[in-house]
């Protein structure tokens, strides 16, 4: 399985801007640029991002991890938060936190506790924060 989303930058970094599209059309030109990122702005930008696609990942890993020992949760509310910081090397993600607000009635806190662990290790998001990255360019 492949998903694929682009990106248009024009301009310089300050004044410049930019639009993100998905192939499933979700974004559509969504706009982002250098206040949306560092300031405030309309727009989003890729910590956001990474952000959504994290809290998302790790609900659904979550859920299934919760489903192989025979518990359905009534709601899990994940948000995260990514850390962009400057740093010597120039800027860089140094952190992705979850925070969970699970509603299980009745749960074994063990298994509750076991599941969680094993879907924060397992989940794809998670293990792609550590991932290698390929590259190829062109030059027009």
């Amino acid at each position: 399985m492949l998903r694929k989303a682009i990106a248009i930058w024009e301009g310089n970094l300050k004044e410049g801007q930019g639009n993100l599209s998905t192939e499933s059309g979700v974004l559509s030109h969504t706009p982002y640029s250098f206040k949306t990122r560092f300031e405030s702005g309309n727009g989003t930008n890729p910590e956001e991002l990474l952000a959504a696609a994290h809290a998302g990942c790790f609900a659904m890993a979550l859920s299934n991890e919760l489903s192989k020992v025979g518990i359905t949760p009534k709601k899990l509310q994940v948000s995260c938060g990514i850390s962009l910081e400057s740093g010597k090397d120039g800027f860089s993600i140094s952190k992705s936190h979850l925070d969970l607000v699970a509603t299980i009635p009745g749960v074994d806190k063990a298994k509750f506790d076991s599941a969680v662990k094993a879907a924060k290790e397992g989940c794809p998001v998670s293990k792609l924060f550590k991932a290698e990255i390929t590259l190829s360019s062109q030059l027009e």
